[in-house]
């Protein structure tokens, strides 16, 4: 398998509200780099796209990006340069990008031009923005490309913001991480352009420190809280069933908080995340993890205030 580290750059409407044809961002670059299983790279791909339907180009792109009229009208269709890439990218590969917008604006303006999917389901890749921080600070901040280039001590000889050099510091970081870290390498992120159509679609994976789940879709919010799935609480590391201590409380309505215990792990915290779907249907993204005494507390506390918050509410309206 072959790791594809990519990146894009894209115009988007100038002057006006609004987009066209749901397409908010127009590609004009795709810049990719594709490395080995030891993340040494193999091959380089660049190619400029002719934009059709946002031919101006909005300012804010021109000042960052440096792409002009002349370079644009030289480039390709977007159909043509696709094709030629996943041609390029091989039979099995993993993507690669800093972040996580990429893999979606690539997905969206293939739809857009009705090309065939890339899959039907969530799209596994590595987001190399979380890997960093993974595997040098706490695994939440996320840091801007440049500055992990500058940390790791990378030979800056190109200027950013042009979608090949970027897809190239970008394989350079996670060569260092690969280098450094390899455990990281396993946590894997899921683009959600393509939701699950049914149970088998589903996604469930186990990571070191936590799992993640992401369901199908559902009716409405009451209806994905009955879903077994859903609801359940069994130990993130052992599968083993659990006891409830705080029972499921929303805080809002997007968010869904529940807490166990594990006779063998201790406290199993579990956080239901409803979204929107593009039918108006929800799905839910699940993580659980293993918490100590301290943060149990400071969920119940939680739950209390928002108790005591909707009690002064009704008697209020009373």
């Amino acid at each position: 398998m072959h790791y594809i580290v990519f990146d894009l750059e894209w115009n988007q409407a100038e002057g006006r509200i609004g987009h066209e044809g749901g397409l908010p961002f127009e590609i004009v670059e795709i810049g990719a780099v594709k490395l080995n299983r030891k993340m040494q790279i193999v091959d380089r791909f660049d190619e400029i796209i002719k934009p059709k339907i946002y031919p101006r180009m909005h300012f804010m792109t021109t000042k960052i990006v440096g792409l002009d009229k002349e370079d644009l009208e030289n480039g390709k269709d977007f159909p043509s340069v696709m094709e030629s890439f996943l041609k390029w990218c091989g039979s099995k590969y993993r993507f690669c990008i800093w972040g996580t917008l990429d893999i979606t604006e690539l997905q969206r303006n293939m739809c857009y031009y009705g090309m065939d999917e890339l899959t039907h389901k969530p799209l596994p890749f590595l987001d190399v923005q979380k890997l960093y921080s993974l595997a040098y600070e706490d695994g939440k901040i996320r840091r801007a490309l440049e500055y992990a280039v500058d940390e790791l001590g990378i030979v800056k000889d190109e200027p950013f913001h042009r979608a090949n050099n970027d897809a190239y510091y970008t394989a350079r970081v996670l060569e260092n991480i690969h280098r450094d870290h390899t455990d990281v390498e396993d946590y894997l992120s899921f683009d959600l352009f393509m939701l699950p159509q049914d149970k088998r679609d589903e996604v469930k994976v186990k990571f070191k420190t936590y799992s993640k789940y992401i369901s199908r879709e559902f009716e409405d919010k009451t209806k994905a809280m009955q879903d077994k799935m859903v609801s359940s609480m069994k130990c993130c590391v052992c599968g083993r069933t659990t006891k409830k201590v705080i029972k499921w409380f929303s805080v809002n309505g997007r968010q869904y908080f529940c807490v166990a215990a594990c006779k063998k792990h201790g406290f199993v915290k579990a956080k239901v995340r409803m979204k929107k779907a593009d039918d108006g249907n929800v799905f839910v993204v699940k993580t659980m993890k293993i918490i100590d005494e301290a943060s149990v507390d400071a969920i119940r506390e939680k739950q209390d205030k928002l108790r005591a918050q909707r009690a002064e509410r009704r008697h209020r309206d009373t």
